[in-house]
């Protein structure tokens, strides 16, 4: 793909991964979301910083994120997120409150782990939508809690070569950037070490 002259190729190099994955997810939820909606993004990682960009470029949904890290809370704020939610065991009750009781139309989870999809499913409104992106533990719902409250589950893999090309024109014209942490090749460990230790805001890129 040919990328545009004022892109750096480091700089979007893993809006073809990860980037992919977060516009696809995110694209898909914004086809049902209205400005009177509120979107829960869960993650503000990797994945998730990207996702917020592209929800805040492609609907006009008020953006909670909810994310344990007051650091990657802090970078959600500057990329778009309209509230930020501390994952402090209270996360729930604070996106209730901040939708008047309702829970959200559409719940974005880039985590799918330790406790998100529980979390995330308890923050829907009813007949809400919840995307899983990440994974690494099971979904637990009751079938009646699915059929009674109208919710669906959808799922997200990576996304297409049409999306990459929406997701760069977004970079091109700057409603999307990615963060990123910069290492030679040489110095590979010390992204390893980072990633491993969560000092990585964003992606780690190796250049030649």
């Amino acid at each position: 793909m040919k990328i545009s002259d004022s892109l750096e190729s480091a700089d979007v190099a893993a809006l073809a991964d990860a980037g992919l994955t977060a516009y696809h997810a995110g694209a898909k939820a914004a086809r049902s979301l209205t400005p009177r909606d509120h979107c829960v993004v869960i993650g503000a990682g990797g994945l998730g910083h990207v996702g917020i960009q592209v929800l805040k470029a492609l609907t006009p949904a008020t953006l909670i994120v909810v994310d344990r890290n007051p650091e990657a809370l802090a970078l959600a704020r500057e990329i778009g997120a309209d509230h930020e939610v501390l994952a402090d065991d209270n996360q729930i009750a604070a996106v209730r409150e901040l939708t008047s009781g309702l829970g959200a139309r559409a719940v974005v989870d880039f985590v799918g782990e330790g406790g998100t999809t529980m979390l995330g499913l308890a923050m829907l409104r009813r007949a809400g939508d919840y995307h899983v992106v990440g994974y690494g533990e099971n979904i637990d719902v009751p079938t009646i809690d699915v059929i009674s409250e109208e919710i669906s589950l959808i799922g997200n893999l990576v996304g297409s070569f049409n999306d990459l090309c929406d997701l760069m024109a977004l970079a091109a014209r700057g409603s999307v950037r990615l963060h990123t942490q910069k290492y030679s090749l040489e110095d590979f460990q010390s992204a390893i070490d980072d990633l491993s230790s969560g000092n990585v805001r964003g992606r780690a890129i190796l250049t030649p």
